[in-house]
This record gives C-alpha cells, structure tokens and sequence, in this order.
C-alpha cells in the first residue's frame, strides 16, 4: 500500500502522469471522481477524462461521505484508487454553505468537515490496504484573490494539500508536463 499526491497548476499534466503512474502500479483500478457537471464547459470536461482513462478502470463518482466505499463492490475489488481531484473536492464542500456571509468560527466549522472527509478517505485506504494516487491543485504560487471565497478556498485547500503531503509516500509536482519528485 502507498499514498501518492500528485499536484501542480492547471493544465500541468497531473492527470496524465497520475494516470499513468497508477497503471504501473495498478491491476485493479478504481477512479474517484469528485467534479459535478454544473455547466457545459464542466460536462465537456468530464467527458474529456472519461475519454482519457482506459475503459475496463472502474469510476465512482462522490466528493463526500466516503464512509460509503465500505460497502461499494468496485472499490473492494480494487487495489489501487485514483482520486481526482482534491481541489474540486473543496469546491464543492465550500459551495455547499453559504460562505459569503459566514464569520471566521463558521469558516473554521465548515473547514473541520472538509478535513474529515479528507481524513475519512485516508482512513479507509489505509484500513483495506490500497494504493491512492490523489491529484490536486497547488493554490500557494498565484495570485491572492481579492474575494473572500476564493481566499477562503485557497487557505482549506492549501492547508489540505500540506496534510496530504505529511501523508503520502510520494509525492509530485507537475510542470509543463513534466513531474518532479518532491517526497519519497
């Protein structure tokens, strides 16, 4: 078993080599998918990794209550989880409450739930023995931005991306294509 973080900016080629990182490593492949088709440009995307991965891996889709793999027979039965993508995972925490007008100690509650499902889906990997690769964004080298969600955003993301980092076996950094080990 090994956990494996795979970030990088956008359009960094995380997904291609966390692909086919997981293919060495993988008989079993499991994909976790955590986008929601909210528009057209995000089903033309979704549609786009679907087209990407070799069609006998397996996909759930859920960016929460992970608790629920323990029953899913395509996790059990596999032995290696791609997850994709952690960020997107935050997002749709984060769009689930109403941010805006929240205080910092609402902020910090709603923080704590996205650290848990962060820490269920560890938890799980680790219980049945599976390797995970999870592939994120780094949010720490842009811009600051100028609203209170997108700072928000990048303060839990950032703070997960570390937590993930501790927790991995190896980790990677993607840049043009090109992945730089960091960890292992």
């Amino acid at each position: 078993m090994m956990i494996v973080l795979v970030t990088g900016g956008v359009r960094s080629g995380k997904s291609i080599f966390a692909q086919e990182y997981i293919n060495k490593i993988g008989n079993e492949i499991t994909y976790i998918a955590t986008a929601i088709p909210f528009d057209e440009g995000m089903k033309y995307r979704i549609k786009k990794h679907r087209d990407s991965r070799p069609k006998e891996w397996k996909t759930i889709e859920m960016y929460k209550s992970f608790e629920k793999l323990e029953s899913n027979t395509d996790f059990l039965s596999s032995d290696s989880i791609l997850f994709e993508c952690m960020t997107l995972m935050v997002s749709n925490l984060l769009l689930e409450e109403n941010i805006e007008n929240a205080d910092y100690e609402k902020i910090d509650i709603i923080e704590r739930k996205i650290f848990f499902e962060v820490e269920k889906i560890i938890e799980i990997i680790k219980k049945y023995n599976k390797n995970l690769i999870v592939v994120t964004n780094e949010v720490g080298m842009g811009i600051v931005p100028s609203y209170k969600l997108g700072n928000i955003f990048r303060d839990i993301a950032g703070r997960i991306n570390q937590y993930l980092a501790k927790e991995s076996d190896e980790v990677y950094i993607t840049i043009s294509g090109i992945p730089l080990k960091l960890k292992g």
